[in-house]
């Protein structure tokens, strides 16, 4: 399997650069902030969202070197990422994180929402130093989806009603909206057309929620250590993901667990289990490649170069995890 890291050469050295600029432009206030940047930038994260930023640039600016605007914009994407991210963590109540402690649980839930409110902050102005209105309007509209995603979320715990169209919704809110919207915001700073803006956004789209699919498959089939957070983890608290929405089109008892939200000793084994037997995981590795596929479609206006190689060859990657 192709690994991300080999994906993103194209851009390796402006997202070196991107990390230690994250940690000074987070952290240069306070030592709690700066201890709260090292950790989640340290991280180990994929990274995908400025890459895409950075790859976009590149692939919409063939003639010439892509601007600090735009490098500033993969760092204000990675920003509002982690910002939402630290919010969840104190939402979910987790502790781990790509196999590293929470903030949340290193200092404690209100250190933890003060941090990722000064995050949303920082990014915000960051943003309206860009001196792009558009851009500006797309990013903003990114943080209003986020937190509606995390509230469809929240009050369609444990619903066995939820349907996969609600699911895509919320999907789209929580993660694919900062990656269609960024991606198209890159295009804006290279002045491409409306129309190729918009195809873009498409891709960003397609990508994120292909991503995020891929991600609640894996929550069923990969380890605990590979996850980087306990397996099963959003089934446990009552999040019904695409494997568990299909599965209970055709396991009725998986119905019954659910709305009595695991109550009993071995409710959520079984519950993963009947996940597991029916054709739920594989109808989702379906609809994950469904819109992988549809992602790359949208980057055929775009002239041959490395970088845009390296955005189709990113749709093959999010599948290629399942595997």
């Amino acid at each position: 399997m192709t690994s991300v890291t080999s994906l993103f050469s194209p851009v390796e050295a402006d997202l070196c650069i991107l990390t230690d600029n994250l940690k000074t432009l987070v952290g240069a206030r306070h030592p709690i902030l700066y201890a709260a940047a090292e950790h989640l930038f340290g991280a180990g994260g994929k990274q995908v969202r400025p890459a895409v930023v950075l790859l976009i640039s590149q692939a919409t600016m063939l003639e010439q070197d892509i601007t600090p605007r735009h490098r500033r914009l993969a760092e204000i994407t990675e920003m509002i990422h982690t910002a939402s991210l630290v919010h969840d963590d104190v939402v979910d109540e987790s502790q781990v994180r790509r196999n590293v402690p929470t903030i949340n649980s290193l200092y404690n839930n209100r250190v933890a929402v003060l941090a990722g409110d000064f995050l949303f902050g920082q990014s915000a102005w960051y943003l309206a130093n860009l001196g792009n209105l558009e851009v500006v309007k797309l990013l903003s509209e990114v943080i209003k989806d986020m937190a509606e995603g995390e509230i469809q979320q929240g009050l369609n715990r444990f619903n066995t009603t939820t349907t996969i169209e609600a699911y895509l919704e919320k999907t789209y809110n929580k993660t694919a909206s900062l990656i269609a919207n960024s991606a198209k915001a890159a295009g804006l700073l290279s002045g491409v057309s409306a129309d190729i803006a918009e195809h873009l956004y498409h891709y960003g789209r397609h990508l994120g929620l292909a991503f995020q699919i891929v991600d609640d498959i894996l929550d069923f089939t990969a380890s605990t250590e590979v996850l980087g957070k306990p397996a099963a983890s959003d089934l446990i608290s009552g999040n019904l993901t695409a494997p568990v929405l299909y599965a209970l089109k055709e396991k009725p008892q998986l119905e019954i667990l659910i709305e009595r939200e695991f109550a009993q000793t071995d409710d959520i084994e079984q519950a993963i289990i009947l996940v597991k037997e029916g054709q739920g995981i594989e109808r989702s590795r379906e609809l994950a490649a469904h819109h992988a596929q549809a992602a790359v479609q949208n980057l055929t206006r775009l002239k041959p170069s490395e970088s845009c190689q390296a955005l189709i060859d990113l749709a093959d990657y999010v599948l290629s995890r399942l595997y």
